[in-house]
């Protein structure tokens, strides 16, 4: 029990962290339309994909037997999402679901899933749950 709530302490003290520091959202200082390449700070959009964009938590259903590390190795904090396809510190956005919110590839998902789909870290199952699922554009970034 004491275990569990160091655990919780330290995940909402994470959580807290990363929520304000996501205040200061990047802004778009350079677009050239032409060449369909947006730059936004430090990040251009170097591609777009369709993505199947689902949830997950830290859930011992939905994760391996450390369910608070990443595959990276990390431990899960709000904007880490899991993917197949693109490497480790990928930064990516989705634009139609959480506009210029910076998400962070950091874990993998059973090979099943396959390539084309997203799952998005959320500290508790509800919230993965009511997250539910969605097929969108997603924006890999280039840093």
């Amino acid at each position: 029990m004491k275990n569990t709530n160091i655990v919780r302490s330290i995940m909402l003290g994470l959580v807290l962290g990363m929520s304000l520091y996501g205040i200061s959202k990047p802004h778009i200082i350079n677009a050239d339309f032409e060449k369909q390449i947006l730059v936004i700070d430090d990040y251009k959009v170097v591609r777009t994909v369709k993505m199947i964009i689902t949830a997950y938590s830290s859930t011992s259903n939905q994760t391996d037997d450390t369910p608070f590390t990443t595959a990276s190795g990390k431990y899960v904090v709000e904007g880490i999402v899991a993917n197949n396809m693109l490497p480790f510190g990928t930064k990516i956005r989705i634009p139609k679901i959480y506009g210029d919110e910076i998400f962070i590839v950091e874990d993998r998902m059973h090979s099943r899933k396959g390539k084309y789909h997203i799952d998005i870290w959320f500290p508790n199952y509800k919230e993965a749950k009511n997250f539910g699922a969605a097929v969108t554009e997603i924006e890999v970034l280039e840093s």
